[in-house]
């Protein structure tokens, strides 16, 4: 996946948040696109476990990544997860919602 601009991440952002009123509806607008494209499960590296990402998933906190190890599960946010090189497809909305959190 090619580094998107910060204008295509606004136009993402845009789409995701067309007609949301607040920033909650702003966060399941976001959380939405997410969970309808982005590719899982993915592997990614976390801590210098290997983990597995079979859902995405919205919080209290914001949008979290379900990692699995094992009979193992937590949820840690999108925010801090990092990808996997290469990022799965999808991972741009993933860009997006960062920018838009900042």
């Amino acid at each position: 996946m090619k580094e998107l601009s910060g204008a295509e991440l606004d136009e993402l952002i845009a789409e995701a948040t067309v007609d949301c009123y607040g920033e909650e509806e702003q966060l399941t607008g976001l959380a939405t696109m997410i969970a309808d494209n982005l590719a899982v499960p993915f592997e990614t590296t976390v801590l210098g476990l290997t983990v597995t990402v079979p859902t995405i998933d919205q919080a209290d906190s914001g949008i979290v990544a379900i990692c699995v190890r094992g009979k193992h599960r937590q949820a840690i946010s999108v925010l801090d997860l990092p990808l996997p090189d290469p990022p799965p497809p999808g991972a741009e909305w993933i860009a997006a919602y960062r920018r838009w959190a900042r």
